[in-house]
C-alpha cells in the first residue's frame, strides 16, 4: 500500500515565526510602559469591562487587570509564533501571521484606552464614570484589519503543501459479481470531554445570570459531542463518514467523484492544523485522531481524509468497486 510521509516545515518559517510573535511582544512593552507611566493615578478599583453602550458591568484591581493582559498577550504571542516556526498547519502560515497581527492589535488597544480611562477618573467620579464608546471597538478592529493584511503581505505566499503522488494503489481479490462491505467507527475522548466541559461551563453560566452565554456555549459543546465519533463505510456506493450521534451529518463520497484511494499516517495537527472537520487548501476531511487514514482523491483534483483503523483495506476495496465501474461490471 502506497505510504507517505509528513514533510518538515518549509523554509523561512523561523523569520515568520518572529514575525508572528513581534506585534505580542511590542503590545505587551508598550502596554506595561504605560501601566508604569499612569499607575500612580489608577484608582484601587478598576472598571475592566463594558456593555455594548459602553458602561462598565465589571471591575478588578489594577496588578489584576495587567497581569492578566500581560498573560494573555505573551501567551498567544508564543503559541502563534511556535505554530508558524513549526510550519502548523501546512500552508497556513500567512494566515497565522495576520491573524496574530490582528489579535495583537484588537487585545492592545482596548486594554490600553481602559488604563487611560480609568487614570483620568481616579477622582470623585470613580470607576463607574470610565466609558469605552463603541466607536473605540469600531475603529480597533479596522487598524486590526489593516495591520492583519500588511502582515500578511509581509510573510510572503506559503510554500504549496506537498502531496503524496497519484500511482499504482492496492486492490483486493474480490470474485467478479461478489459484493462486499467495509466499515469501521473511529471516536474521540478528547473531544468528547471538551464537548462536556463545555456544556458544564454552558450549564454554569446560564446559572450565574448569563443564560445567551449559557446557551451558546452548551451548544458548541453539544455540537463537539457530536461530533468526536462516527461511523467510516466503503461499500459498491463509495465512501459514507457519519457521525454516530449526528446522522444528519452524514458525508458521502460517490464513486463517480472519486478517482483513487490510498491510505496513509496523517497528522491531525501539522497537516490540517486540529482534529474534527477540517479545511485546507487542496482537501478536507474528518480527522478525529492522527495515524492511518484513508486518503481519496477526487476527480476535481482534491483530496478528502479520514483517520481510522484498517484503512489500507477501506482503501483497497474502494479501488475494487472504482475497477468494475471503469470496465463497466459494475457493483
Amino acid at each position: 500500500m502506497k505510504q507517505s510521509g509528513v514533510s518538515a516545515p518549509p523554509a523561512g518559517t523561523r523569520r515568520r515565526g518572529w514575525l508572528a510573535a513581534a506585534p505580542f511582544i511590542v503590545v505587551t512593552l508598550a502596554l506595561g510602559a504605560l501601566y508604569a507611566c499612569v499607575a500612580g493615578r489608577l484608582p484601587d478599583r478598576l472598571a475592566t469591562h463594558f456593555v455594548l453602550d459602553g458602561r462598565p458591568d465589571g471591575y478588578s484591581s489594577p496588578q489584576t487587570f495587567l497581569m492578566m493582559c500581560l498573560a494573555v498577550l505573551l501567551g498567544l504571542g508564543a503559541g502563534i509564533g511556535l505554530l508558524v516556526r513549526r510550519g502548523v498547519p501546512a500552508g497556513r502560515g500567512r494566515i497565522l501571521v495576520g491573524t496574530g497581527w490582528f489579535t495583537a492589535v484588537v487585545l492592545g488597544v482596548p486594554s490600553a484606552v481602559i488604563l487611560l480611562g480609568n487614570a483620568g477618573n481616579a477622582g470623585d467620579a470613580g470607576p463607574g464614570a470610565v466609558r469605552l464608546p463603541a466607536w473605540v471597538m469600531a475603529v480597533t478592529l479596522g487598524a486590526g484589519a489593516v495591520a492583519g493584511v500588511l502582515a500578511g503581505l509581509l510573510a510572503g505566499p506559503d510554500v504549496p503543501v506537498p502531496r503524496p503522488a497519484a500511482g499504482t494503489a492496492d486492490r483486493l481479490d474480490l470474485p467478479a459479481g461478489v459484493r462486499a462491505g467495509w466499515s469501521r467507527t473511529v471516536s474521540s475522548l478528547p473531544m468528547a470531554l471538551l464537548g462536556g466541559l463545555l456544556v458544564g461551563v454552558g450549564i454554569l453560566q446560564a446559572a450565574l445570570g448569563s443564560p445567551l452565554g449559557g446557551a451558546v456555549m452548551g451548544a458548541g459543546g453539544v455540537t463537539v459531542v457530536g461530533c468526536c465519533s462516527a461511523r467510516v463505510t466503503v461499500d459498491r456506493r463509495g465512501l459514507t463518514v457519519q457521525p454516530t450521534l449526528l446522522p444528519f451529518a452524514r458525508r458521502r463520497i460517490p464513486l463517480d467523484r472519486t478517482a483513487e484511494a490510498t491510505s496513509r499516517s496523517i497528522a491531525a495537527l501539522s497537516e490540517y492544523g486540529g482534529w474534527g472537520y477540517r479545511i485546507r487548501p487542496g482537501g478536507s476531511g474528518l480527522l478525529l485522531r492522527s495515524g492511518e487514514g484513508m486518503v481519496l482523491r477526487l476527480t476535481n483534483g482534491r483530496e478528502f481524509v479520514v483517520t481510522v483503523d484498517d484503512a489500507a483495506t477501506a482503501a483497497a476495496l474502494l479501488n475494487t468497486y472504482l475497477d468494475r465501474r471503469r470496465s463497466g461490471e459494475g457493483g
